[in-house]
């Protein structure tokens, strides 16, 4: 009986993952579907959400699964065979707890999108190649003054 709840536990959170990773492409800025910002942030936090459930329902199949294991291997009665924790346990552990942390940043990343609009920055032009090249400074100082052509001077 365990073992099915663990795989209906496991089931429902590849599920939850699949559907919080299709609400997480749409909810992300760089996409065009979606809406407004604030309709892709609200997106964006229901995916979080997704992938918290999904962290939680894998973590607690991974333990429910490792507690019975442990459980049995140190029951002196328990007569069939006995497992050990291995590697598929770990491994489900390391990414049901990179799911939670996955879904808390995708919960905060409405936070910055309400507090502040997005700033815009002025154009101030590139900076020429030539005028980072005469600010060469020699040892000894150059007593000619500058000369200035204009247009003409270069035909």
């Amino acid at each position: 009986g365990y073992i099915q709840a663990c795989r209906g536990l496991m089931i429902s959170a590849v599920c939850l993952g699949f559907f919080g990773a299709v609400f997480g492409l749409v909810g992300m800025k760089c996409t065009k579907v979606g809406g407004s910002d604030q309709t892709k942030a609200k997106i964006a936090c229901l995916a979080g959400l997704l992938f918290i459930l999904s962290g939680l329902c894998s973590m607690t199949s991974c333990s429910l699964y490792a507690n019975r294991i442990t459980s049995e291997f140190f029951d002196p009665s328990f007569v069939a065979q006995k497992y050990e924790l291995g590697a598929a346990l770990f491994i489900g552990w390391a990414g049901a707890s990179l799911c939670i942390i996955g879904g808390i940043i995708f919960c905060f990343s409405i936070a910055e999108n309400s507090n502040s609009a997005r700033r815009g920055y002025a154009y101030n032009g590139a900076t020429s190649v030539m005028s980072s090249r005469t600010k060469v400074h020699n040892s000894v100082p150059d007593k000619t003054p500058p000369k200035h052509f204009d247009k003409n001077a270069y035909v």
